[in-house]
């Protein structure tokens, strides 16, 4: 699942080629890529000949402003990629890709083509006059962003006292932060010496402060990166991300450390893949 590295790469990309620019109708392929309205017909209609303004990211989530020539709020385009889901910004007249779910057609006749091949992504148009957390109920649940001002050491330490669950499995928990998933759990664990096992509530002041510090520093890191390619992740324009290449242990099992040379692990928690070195961590 493209986690908040991608998704900001994502965001990055779509305001720079989509902004200004009016839509124009669209094509929905798969109904229940629909998350809201209920009717296709009305989500078309809800988007119809609006602007958007701006690309707004809140955890995982791809949140798009808009704006119409005859009222300044026309509401909110939501978009969660899940597992597969990919924003292209094409040419209309380029063939659809197989799994080719919604299309928004704009001005000098290029399109957002909304790819999804395991289709699990949802899209959501939210009428104007509406929050879009009143539509889009996933965004009431999620915690801070990891680079807010409430996202801090102190933040952490109380949200793992006393919690007797893996810490790979907390930092999963986007009621605790907002973006971070498997690939990058892994990474900050890796960087602050943590066993992704280690239960939450046994980790002292320094340990925390030093994963608070590594969560910033491999989603940076990331962004700086374009995100990592994995599954089908592409950026709008169609290129690949490059953090991969250069993960500390994610994906890399069996492979040497790339501090000690020891080969890294895998274990399985709560039914997730979690990367480490068995040398490093502890």
């Amino acid at each position: 699942m493209p986690e908040l590295p991608e998704v900001e790469t994502v965001r990055l990309g779509l305001n720079q080629v989509t902004l200004a620019q009016e839509i124009r109708g669209g094509e929905v392929l798969l109904s229940r890529s629909i998350a809201y309205p209920f009717s296709a017909d009305q989500f078309l209609v809800g988007l119809n000949n609006v602007t958007i303004i701006d690309w707004q990211r809140r955890g995982k989530y791809l949140l798009a402003k808009l704006t119409a020539p005859d009222r300044s709020d026309a509401g909110w385009l939501g978009v969660h990629l899940r597992m597969t889901g990919q924003l292209l910004w094409l040419n209309q007249d380029e063939p659809l890709q197989k799994h080719t779910r919604v299309r928004l057609f704009f001005t000098q006749s290029r399109e957002l083509r909304f790819v999804d091949t395991r289709t699990f992504g949802k899209m959501w148009w939210v009428p104007p006059s509406q929050p879009p957390e009143s539509i889009i109920a996933g965004l009431q649940k999620l915690g801070p962003e990891p680079f807010s001002a409430e996202f801090s050491p102190d933040y952490l330490t109380k949200k793992l006292r006393n919690r007797q669950r893996a810490i790979k499995t907390l930092l999963l928990d986007q009621g605790i932060v907002a973006g971070v998933g498997n690939i990058y759990a892994d990474e900050a664990l890796f960087l602050s010496g943590i066993r992704p096992e280690t239960l939450g509530a046994v980790l002292n002041l320094e340990q925390i402060e030093g994963l608070y510090r590594a969560i910033i520093k491999v989603l940076q890191t990331s962004i700086e990166s374009g995100g990592t390619t994995f599954s089908s992740f592409l950026n709008v324009l169609g290129v690949n991300g490059n953090y991969g290449g250069v993960a500390w242990v994610y994906g890399r099992t069996g492979e040497p450390c790339r501090i000690c040379s020891t080969p890294i692990e895998r274990l399985k928690l709560a039914g997730r893949s979690s990367h480490f070195c068995p040398q490093c961590q502890h």
